[in-house]
């Protein structure tokens, strides 16, 4: 078996597992952030569950450790006292970022397996362990059972030969490899890194890597541990482990050589962190803004570049540099090692340790018209703010904050560039417009088809004898013409139209279609009280609205009622009725990914 099959049938009832196999898996390590936390504690609630294990069930603030927003704050504090009183430990605002503190607290080590509401908890295969984002009801099973379910992926292979450039930052490898490979060549795929290079990154240099996973489409970049890395886990936990590796023999779907040799400093263009360019030479990109930290480079060996970077030098003339540390752990070794009075001296602003503007909830957001670079993993419109992001390595941004515009330490002017104040107020003026033509509403009105009827299946909506059909707008005429009662629903339904519906709406197969069939139709949304969980990552993904709700019973639905339904609160209201309830609002990747309208 490879890495991932190896770990996962470790932590299943079977020997051995192959790829497309559906097993449950016992989790290690099982997390709820201050974002999704609070909808976890909702389902364990009403549900009335009960927690497995208390000792491997954890709670980490680090969307929002400064509390600044009044949701957050109630949110946070809804968890605490819910977690006081069943034995659940808090790694509360003053910790940072959870993924790095499972790591750093030994929660999860090399072979382990954990779930946590971050998306990009599988930042985890850093250690070599199998780390997975999930919604907040797979979150709230793996409390109560301990388990979850999940699919063998198949596995790719990448094989490093050779060395990267010293200019050539861990950054800079990632940003490189979306380059070869953007963001779906390797979708849905387990990647393993092998080769002289990957055995010599250290811990840090692997985190920022195995970050931007999420980036590429994968399951999880896995970095087979090494000697380094088995020391460090072992002295965080406390016990011997034993080093997990694929055997001699395994089988992958690809193997794939890269030569490293070939790598060169990068930037991701604004809007798609796949979209990678060579830093620039020639032409200079004016920034307002630099930004440092973040779980793909807040760690204290990118505190120090960027201090070796900023020593002696002041920040260019109309630039801001914000700089958070990943954990306290980071910030309070930044402060006794001088490099917060460097980053002062030198014009930066420092904050405690978090996610930061990366998760929008803390120092990092930028403006309308705003030119950023940023060490965040992320880029999408909206993911760090109005403005335009560009993504760099901690060197590249802390050069780029120094000249004004984007380079790397190895051209830093000995002037800065400066702004004329006329033009970054024209741009932010026409960013202004452009935001208001370009925003997809957050709210929605239309008429209502109420479906009572659960388990409506993927055939029932799309039947699979009209498969071959890819394109978009052949799709429509085809929607739930194998759902008894419905068949003529093509010719009745109009534009506009909101499908209301119960239990499991989706389930079956994983084909798209089904979801696509209802954009093609100009329906806005589809309301139910639980989807198949294929169909909901689908439509998530395809920025379709989903929305589920615990009860419709007060909304008195009939079909041609006028429904009324905020995306952001979750509030629905029946507007012929009168009548409103509380439904689930849309998750924050949910929110985002609508915005860019799709997951690429």
């Amino acid at each position: 078996m490879n890495l991932i099959e190896k770990i996962i049938a470790n932590h299943s009832k079977y020997v051995t597992v192959k790829p497309g196999d559906i097993v449950d898996i016992e989790i290690d390590a099982r997390a709820a952030r201050d974002f999704g936390g609070p909808n976890v504690v909702k389902t364990m609630i009403e549900k009335d569950l009960a927690i497995e294990n208390a000792s491997k069930t954890f709670f980490t603030f680090d969307t929002n450790p400064t509390g600044s927003d009044q949701k957050y704050a109630v949110n946070q504090q809804v968890v605490r006292v819910w977690a006081r009183n069943n034995g659940v430990k808090v790694y509360d605002i003053d910790k940072g970022i959870g993924t790095h503190t499972m790591i750093n607290e030994g929660l999860v080590v090399p072979g382990s397996t954990a779930v946590t509401t971050d998306s990009h908890a599988n930042i985890l295969g850093a250690i070599g362990a199998f780390g997975q984002g999930m919604g907040d009801q797979d979150i709230a099973a793996a409390f109560n059972r301990g388990k979850i379910w999940f699919k063998v992926p198949e596995s790719v292979k990448l094989v490093f030969k050779g060395l990267a450039p010293d200019n050539v930052t861990s950054k800079d490898i990632v940003l490189n490899l979306l380059n070869e490979f953007g963001a779906n060549t390797l979708l849905g795929y387990s990647v393993e890194l092998h080769g002289e290079l990957i055995d010599k990154l250290s811990l840090s240099d692997r985190i920022t890597i195995a970050s931007m996973g999420t980036e590429m489409g994968v399951i999880i970049l896995l970095f087979p541990p090494n000697d380094e890395i088995m020391d460090f886990a072992e002295n965080a936990c406390g016990r011997k482990l034993e080093k997990i590796a694929a055997d001699e023999n395994a089988v992958y779907a690809k193997t794939i050589e890269i030569d490293a040799s070939k790598f060169v400093p990068m930037v991701s263009l604004p809007g798609a962190p796949h979209d990678t360019i060579a830093i620039p030479k020639q032409d200079k990109i004016k920034i307002d803004s630099a930004f440092v930290g973040s779980c793909t480079n807040g760690r204290i060996e990118d505190m120090r570049q960027v201090a070796r970077i900023l020593k002696g030098r002041k920040v260019a003339p109309g630039v801001v540099l914000k700089i958070v540390p990943s954990t306290d752990e980071v910030w309070i070794q930044s402060m006794n090692e001088g490099l917060f009075s460097i980053f002062k001296e030198a014009g930066a602003l420092v904050s405690n340790a978090g996610c930061a503007g990366c998760a929008a909830g803390q120092v990092g957001q930028n403006g309308p018209g705003e030119i950023t670079i940023s060490t965040g993993n992320r880029n999408f419109p909206g993911k760090q703010g109005k403005g335009s992001v560009y993504l760099a390595s901690p060197a590249s941004a802390a050069a780029s904050a120094i000249a004004g515009y984007i380079t790397d330490e190895f051209h830093i002017p000995e002037v800065p560039l400066t702004f004329h104040p006329e033009e970054k107020l024209d741009r932010i003026q026409k960013a202004l417009v452009d935001d208001q033509i370009n925003e997809k509403p957050n709210i929605i009105e239309g008429r209502v088809w109420y479906i009572k009827e659960d388990n409506i299946d993927t055939d029932m909506i799309f039947h699979n004898r009209y498969l071959a059909i890819t394109e978009l707008a052949e799709m429509g005429q085809y929607t739930f013409d194998n759902l008894k009662g419905y068949e003529d629903f093509t010719r009745k339904s109009k534009p506009g139209d909101i499908v209301v519906v119960t239990k499991n709406f989706g389930s079956g197969s994983s084909r798209q279609q089904a979801v696509d069939c209802f954009k093609s139709l100009g329906i806005q949304a589809i309301i139910a009280e639980s989807f198949g969980a294929i169909y909901e990552r689908n439509a998530i993904n395809a920025a379709f609205p989903i929305i589920t709700y615990q009860s419709v019973e007060a909304l008195q639905l009939k079909d041609g009622d006028q429904i009324k339904v905020d995306f952001e609160t979750g509030i629905i209201e029946n507007k012929t009725k009168k009548t409103k309830i509380q439904a689930t609002p849309f998750y924050e990747v949910q929110m985002e990914i609508y915005q860019q309208g799709g997951l690429f």
